[in-house]
């Protein structure tokens, strides 16, 4: 099945700084570079295999939220639609989309941050609280989270209350492996490039040390059984934080091995 590019070009609800929206200019920028190709590690061109839907318009919009979920509620429902973002805030009406489309459905998310948050900085929009939301709405009828470090009293409870299924970094590349090994879809995939260690991912408003290696997260994403992902998105990118394009490049790389698994 074909995928496809949307590009959410937006950082309206990130709580430091400012920068992802230049994320999914950054990462076709990464995808069309002279100095890779577009062969994934399955030895599969993917370039045949990967439309690209353009960008989230958000000229004279009243609510981008609800921009975001029309534009990914547009799509041909034939394709498996590949999100870059913008900051984490777009998931949730990105899930309010899908979950339209596909009855029964679980989320894989990849990241330093649980997202959970009731209200951050008293905002319920914040890239830190997607996963409540859309825990609260039923979008999803399971959670698992990997990579996590940053967890706290509040969110703890959160993940308690919503019956969230979550893998620390202190527990191990092997308990995420066995947690990914035993997925079942409908699946969507979300993945915070700030579950990478800082230092493969310089590119990003909120570093937090102890996180994967790019090959460790490749290696997540390659254990997912084939056809299981009816959508993922790669988000938190900012370019300006960026070095040599490095961090756009662990994003395309990402985006081409997604492309894989929804063959």
């Amino acid at each position: 099945m074909r995928a496809t590019l949307l590009g959410v070009p937006y950082d309206a609800g990130s709580s430091f700084q400012r920068g992802a929206a230049g994320g999914p200019a950054a990462v076709r920028a990464a995808l069309q570079s002279g100095s890779t190709n577009t062969w994934n590690e399955d030895v599969a061109d993917v370039a045949p295999l990967l439309g690209d839907a353009g960008d989230v318009d958000f000229a004279r919009v009243v609510n981008p939220l609800y921009a975001i979920e029309a534009a990914a509620a547009a799509l041909d429902p034939a394709v498996r639609p590949i999100f870059l973002g913008g900051d984490h805030s777009i998931t949730w009406p990105l899930l309010r989309a899908v979950r339209r489309r596909v009855p029964r459905l679980t989320i894989l998310h990849l990241d330093a941050h649980p997202d959970l948050y009731d209200r951050f900085d008293g905002e319920p929009n914040s890239h830190a609280c997607p996963f409540a939301r859309i825990m609260e709405e039923g979008l999803c009828d399971r959670l698992v989270q990997l990579g996590i470090r940053t967890l706290n009293a509040h969110q703890a409870e959160q993940a308690r209350r919503f019956g969230v299924a979550m893998v620390t970094m202190r527990q191990g590349l092997a308990a995420m492996q066995a947690t990914v090994a035993a997925l079942e879809g409908p699946l969507y995939l979300s993945f915070d490039l700030d579950v990478l260690d800082p230092s493969c991912a310089p590119g990003i408003n909120h570093p937090e040390p102890g996180g994967l290696t790019t090959r460790e997260a490749m290696t997540l994403l390659q254990a997912v059984p084939r056809r299981l992902l009816v959508a993922a998105d790669v988000v938190e990118l900012n370019p300006g934080n960026d070095l040599r394009d490095l961090t756009a490049r662990v994003a395309a790389k990402l985006v081409k091995e997604l492309v894989g698994r929804m063959e």
